[in-house]
């Protein structure tokens, strides 16, 4: 890969769907605590967005059984862009197939990873027009700050937990055209603990890291992004008073730099607030390896990362099987 041309044809993260159990419920975490707008209600789903965020759609939330991630879809760069990744999908037999695109999106082409979490590739997306008082003085914003809860900006990333970390990992540099950014490597280089990679100059808008409980196509966070660290510390307030469970933090990284704070929407998807992290612009970046001692509990400064953090993600996997799992170091 080290001299390989890159491929520039994934533009970015567009659209993450959630599964929730308790639908009512996480459409008033999103909306009322955390400050999304619904952009579209429609049977078993709600499709929201930030209020910093371009596209009509960022987030669809759909009522299911379970908690877990559905559909990740990343927007291609252009008509062309598309086809190209399209070819190198259906070489590889990963492909599921056309649809006419979700909400807001025009024709998109779905897959699954390795690990059989599903992806969708599209271009054409409607453009949020925001409605008369709710326009921003600035020409250059979607729409005015909504002050309500939290008061997300955008969606950033989310990590997925894989059963081996390396063919997805390929799958998404080689395929997908992703840079890695940095990685996790425990047992003297032997096993990949984690990778964190990006098609744009943002750290990370995908993270794959190593399922130990051998689930597949499991959801470890999906991530928001607030401008500042003290939004972050008014969050942690605000979903306190809200009655929403913090699971860790505020905290950060020492990898990503990240500042963030986790909770459980009601429907037990874990949710990332964040903010801070670096951006990448050289083309010849080396990826950062982190060994066991290097890596330590994963945080730079702030509360350690419970147990929970490791062996929890959506779906859940039963608590008997969570008792066999190997006893790890804590990654993030």
């Amino acid at each position: 890969m080290a001299n390989a041309e890159p491929i520039h044809d994934i533009a970015h993260l567009g659209s993450v769907e959630l599964f929730s159990p308790k639908f009512e419920r996480s459409l008033w975490y999103f909306r009322d605590v955390l400050g999304m707008e619904v952009a579209h209600m429609a049977d078993r789903a709600a499709y929201l967005r930030g209020y910093g965020d371009y596209a009509t759609s960022t987030l669809k939330l759909t009522a299911a059984d379970a908690p877990g991630v559905g559909c990740v879809a990343w927007r291609a760069t252009s008509p062309q862009a598309l086809e190209r990744r399209v070819a190198a999908i259906e070489a590889l037999q990963l492909g599921v197939g056309w649809g006419n695109g979700d909400y807001g999106r025009g024709r998109s082409y779905r897959f699954r990873d390795p690990d059989g979490h599903t992806m969708e590739i599209y271009y054409e997306e409607r453009k949020f027009v925001a409605p008369e008082g709710s326009r921003s003085a600035l020409k250059n914003q979607p729409q005015k700050y909504s002050a309500r809860g939290v008061g997300v900006r955008r969606v950033d990333h989310l990590a997925l937990l894989a059963r081996e970390v390396p063919p997805n990992r390929r799958f998404a540099q080689e395929i997908l055209g992703f840079q890695l950014r940095e990685q996790v490597i425990f047992d003297s280089g032997k096993t990949e603990i984690g990778a964190w990679m990006s098609p744009t100059a943002a750290h990370h808008e995908l993270a794959y890291v190593r399922d130990m409980l051998g689930g597949r196509g499991r959801l470890h966070h999906f991530s928001l992004w607030v401008d500042t660290r003290e939004d972050v510390l008014r969050a942690a307030d605000i979903l306190s008073e809200n009655g929403i469970f913090i699971e860790v933090g505020p905290s950060k990284h020492n990898n990503s730099q990240g500042f963030s704070l986790y909770s459980y929407e009601p429907g037990g998807n874990r949710v990332e607030i964040y903010s801070g992290s670096f951006l990448v612009f050289a083309p010849d970046w080396e990826p950062v390896t982190w060994n066991e001692q290097e890596r330590g509990t994963g945080t730079y400064w702030g509360s350690a990362f419970p147990d929970s953090f490791l062996r929890y993600a959506t779906p859940n996997i039963a608590a008997s099987e969570m008792a066999a799992a190997p006893q790890l170091p804590i990654f993030f």
